[in-house]
């Protein structure tokens, strides 16, 4: 049983980072490394503020992991120092917690009931147990390989090698499938090799991954492009001929444009994954970035995820300045229980560690204009303050001006982070005869499968560019629905439905 009295006795603490100019050094992990025995003693401390409630919102329903995480569990055998047994509960529901624990804005944090008071301390920190309780995992061989007992005799291809995909892998590898994965790419691991810049995730973490999975008999193939043409292809005709069942894995990388501001077509403008793949490509080794940030006066547009990787790989980069902007206004700093009531993820002002190391942030703007400095390349942007509502008759976003003022700043790198629209334009669709509905992304029944029969779907090519919690869901559930479908049954676990939406939007 958790300790009644842990959140009285305790209060919320966060990992320490290292200090700004350090970090502006180099691309390694933003948070100081700590010996393990004090790291381990101040987390123990953190999982004991855990209440083990009769309801863990942290992990049920809509508002907390679309995993199921045993949160109460594993915080409670923390407490207890039993890291084996901690470590085997957070496995039996989380392929890669090494991942989340590093990436995922917890929403399991949000829905939990110390954050409903202020006065408590604030939510258990259940993303820092987690992470710690992976990093023990490795650090005490406890992760190992758990290849299949018996083989099915069956085949299956995975094309796209991104969290969903892996999960999805690893899952039907234990089951007892001959499982191959397909990645176009020169490296694996999708956004998480190429997306997420190496400050936040240390590509290591993504490497011993691979090789646990590899042990378990799981084959990966590179460079290869599933339903091309070039080099190294694998045609539609022996997709399917060789293998059993087909997931698509192949995430949701079409990248939202601007095409409507004036000067948009000026060089200088990239979207935000033209300048976020070369620069982890720099960090792999692969030579100077093509779009380098040294130097230059970066406006990044677009306040979320992305822009942030933009924003803290622009000053890693050594640029002069970096804006980065919003066009709805600054959130405020506590939940509004009115607006997104406890347990639903709060609209609060976020702040990333790259937002304390250097640049600015601005709300409430947008750009007017690009400024040409007479070559054809961009040397400013013109702004102006901006309101955003909905059209009442079509429930449209509109972005207003909000004044007549307008401001020049200068800007000549600017980087497009407004979102993505869906799966790109493959010709493996085309191939398999599988559309992509109105929101870009591919649809599917309630058993995971397309409008292909035994072609399935899971990842952010089905719900779109999402969190990777619920690409690592979306994985383990297809693989249920994959292996049901090759051998009659499974007894693989299936967190979420195809269906199945968060109660707030992330």
């Amino acid at each position: 049983m958790a300790d009644p009295q842990g959140f009285m006795k305790y209060q919320r603490t966060e990992p320490p980072k290292r200090p700004h100019d350090e970090r502006l050094g180099d691309w390694d992990e933003v948070y100081a490394a700590i010996e393990p025995s004090v790291r381990n003693e101040a987390v123990r401390t953190q999982a004991s503020r855990c209440m083990d409630c009769g309801i863990p919102f942290c992990h049920s329903g809509g508002s907390g992991c679309p995993l199921g995480n045993l949160i109460p569990e594993w915080n409670d055998l923390v407490r207890r120092g039993d890291w084996a047994a901690a470590s085997d509960r957070l496995h039996a529901t989380n392929n890669f917690p090494e991942f989340t624990g590093t990436l995922c804005p917890a929403p399991c944090e949000a829905g939990c009931v110390l954050s409903v008071t202020p006065e408590a301390g604030g939510p258990v920190a259940i993303k820092r147990v987690e992470q710690t309780i992976a990093d023990m995992s490795w650090e005490q061989g406890l992760v190992r390989a758990h290849g299949p007992a018996v083989s099915s005799g069956r085949r299956v291809a995975v094309v796209g090698s991104g969290p969903a995909g892996l999960a999805a892998a690893q899952q039907l590898t234990r089951a007892g499938h001959e499982v191959t994965v397909f990645e176009r790419d020169d490296r694996l691991g999708g956004l998480l090799r190429y997306g997420i810049p190496e400050f936040k995730m240390e590509k290591k973490a993504l490497d011993r991954r691979l090789g646990q999975l590899r042990d378990e008999g799981t084959r990966f193939v590179t460079g290869c492009e599933v339903g091309g043409t070039g080099p190294g292809a694998l045609s539609v005709e022996d997709l399917r001929e060789r293998y059993d069942a087909v997931v698509l894995a192949v995430g949701a990388l079409r990248g939202r444009d601007d095409t409507t501001t004036p000067g948009r077509e000026l060089e200088g403008i990239h979207l935000a994954m033209e300048h976020l793949v070369p620069a982890n490509r720099q960090c792999e080794g692969d030579g100077p970035a093509a779009i380098n940030a040294e130097g230059r006066h970066v406006l990044v547009i677009g306040g979320g995820d992305t822009g942030a990787d933009c924003y803290g790989t622009a000053t890693r980069q050594g640029a002069a300045s970096v804006t980065q902007l919003d066009q709805y206004p600054a959130p405020p700093g506590e939940r509004d229980d009115a607006r997104s009531p406890w347990p639903t993820w709060p609209y609060i002002l976020r702040t990333y560690p790259v937002h304390e190391e250097a640049g600015q942030r601005r709300f409430a703007v947008a750009v007017r204009r690009f400024v040409d400095d007479g070559t054809g390349r961009v040397r400013a942007v013109e702004l102006h303050r901006v309101r955003v509502s909905r059209d009442p008759e079509t429930g449209r976003r509109q972005v207003v001006p909000a004044s007549e003022e307008v401001e020049e700043i200068p800007a000549d790198l600017v980087l497009l982070a407004i979102g993505f629209e869906g799966v790109e334009h493959l010709p493996l669709l085309d191939g398999l005869g599988i559309s992509r509905n109105g929101r870009g992304t591919i649809g599917c029944g309630a058993d995971w499968q397309t409008t292909a029969p035994g072609v399935f779907v899971c990842g952010d090519a089905h719900r779109g560019a999402s969190l990777v919690v619920w690409a690592i869901a979306e994985g383990r559930s297809v693989a249920n629905a994959v292996d049901a479908y090759l051998t009659g049954a499974s007894d693989l676990p299936a967190p979420v439905h195809p269906t199945a939406l968060p109660l707030a939007v992330v």
